[in-house]
């Protein structure tokens, strides 16, 4: 007993004394173009663990912006996050970040959810350039107030770049990486996999895309066939894109398998897929999600627009998002390192993010899986082939409701956590 004491309190000095299990702050140089939507340093949170080389990457999500005010943060859950940059103690005060409890991905001990990546190193990756992660464009904006402009530091893409630099000169080859976020994160982690992977070179890689979908939309594609077409359009210009230094010429670079089209983002998929055909890759949504539907088509339809009520707006809404869903499971459908798990709905943020504090009410029962644990797992552990599941039962979530953990989850971050914050509730709720 004595002996183990002993072993005990010196494992626990050495982890103190190598900032293990505790929040490390990195601040990324400036003269790697890293930086927040304000100007302001661009910082990472890095919690080593032990005996493990193991690593989780988690892109940060939030709202996204081409103008002034929603670069400012208006526009609630839509606006752009973090618009005043993102402090030293994001990870240890009650942020966005919410002391790391955000997910279940980056905590050690989660008392809502458990998964593997637990005892795992973790690194945090904070949102605040408006950009989904992938820009690099200098933006002057000055349509809300012109006497006072905003200038936007979309650098999102030079952002990941630095800090997977930083991690490959920091930080142990990984025997097994795992990529991950959830909504504009989710995004950014399809987005930038192969960046954080080639800079990493891990043994074993997975992907996991939380309700952060890149929908096929060819470049000035029909919107009555591809819905997000005016979105990606939009973007392609005032996040720089396609420019020389731009993130599109340089992943295509790296994805020299030939999948990955230029002239249609949703192809991602299948590029990824195709040039690692090794790794796993999975992605998730809800059928009913409020958060990021609205977002990809609010402001670009009049019929969304000029909608007489919320639950007209929320059909138009959704109406538009099902012809994307389908049309992405169809093109993911052939994929034989993909799985995608779409359920339905579930009573918090909207039908937003499965993976966000806890994975309760998830499941898509008619497949045999009580919550999307099970696909995680899959998509780690690959102990057989990539799950494929669409739930096709559109009442039994909301029979089953709110569970009492997700009633009070929905009440206790609310003031903390703005993008899961009302407003967009899907009207057919019965609660």
């Amino acid at each position: 007993m004595r002996s183990f004491l002993l072993a005990a309190a010196l494992l626990s000095a050495a982890s103190a004394q190598a900032g293990y299990y505790t929040w490390e702050t990195v601040t990324l140089p400036a003269a790697s173009g890293a930086a927040c939507g304000d100007g302001s340093p661009y910082r990472i949170f890095v919690n080593r663990a032990l005996f493990t080389s193991k690593t989780v990457v988690m892109f940060e999500g939030g709202g996204a912006c081409w103008s002034q005010g929603v670069c400012l943060g208006d526009g609630g859950i839509l606006g752009a996050s973090n618009p005043d940059g993102v402090p030293t103690n994001y990870l240890t005060s009650l942020t966005r970040a919410f002391l790391g409890y955000v997910t279940p991905f980056t905590s050690r001990l989660n008392p809502l959810a458990s998964v593997q990546t637990q005892s795992w190193n973790i690194v945090y990756v904070p949102y605040c350039t408006g950009d989904v992660h992938v820009g690099n464009k200098i933006a002057v904006y000055a349509d809300k107030d012109p006497a006072h402009p905003r200038t936007e530091y979309h650098r999102g893409d030079r952002n990941i770049v630095a800090a997977s630099n930083w991690l490959a000169a920091n930080m142990y080859r990984p025997d097994e990486l795992l990529v991950t976020g959830f909504s504009a994160g989710g995004t950014g982690s399809t987005a930038q996999y192969a960046t954080v992977r080639n800079a990493m070179n891990p043994k074993k890689s997975s992907l996991l895309n939380d309700s952060g979908p890149f929908f096929s939309a060819p470049r000035n594609g029909d919107p009555a066939q591809y819905p997000s077409a005016p979105l990606h359009d939009k973007i392609r210009d005032a996040w720089g894109l396609e420019a020389s230094t731009g993130i599109m010429p340089r992943i295509k670079s790296q994805l020299v398998s030939g999948g990955l089209d230029s002239n249609d983002f949703g192809t991602f998929t299948r590029g990824l897929a195709q040039q690692y055909p090794n790794d796993r890759f999975g992605f998730t949504t809800f059928q009913r999600d409020g958060v990021y539907s609205m977002f990809s088509y609010s402001y670009f339809y009049d019929s969304i627009k000029n909608a007489p009520d919320n639950k007209t707006k929320f059909d138009v809404v959704n109406n538009m998002w099902m012809k994307d869903v389908n049309q992405w499971v169809t093109n993911m459908s052939d994929l034989p390192n993909v799985g995608y798990y779409v359920a339905y709905w579930r009573g918090l943020a909207a039908a937003h993010t499965m993976t966000v504090m806890a994975f309760d009410n998830t499941g898509i029962e008619e497949a045999g899986l009580s919550s999307v644990k099970s696909f995680i797992d899959n998509t780690l552990d690959r102990s057989r082939a990539p799950i494929k599941a669409f739930e096709h039962d559109t009442q039994g979530d909301y029979k089953r409701g709110k569970t009492d953990l997700i009633a009070i989850i929905g009440e206790w971050v609310r003031p903390f956590l703005s993008f899961l914050a009302g407003g967009l509730d899907d009207p057919y709720s019965k609660l």
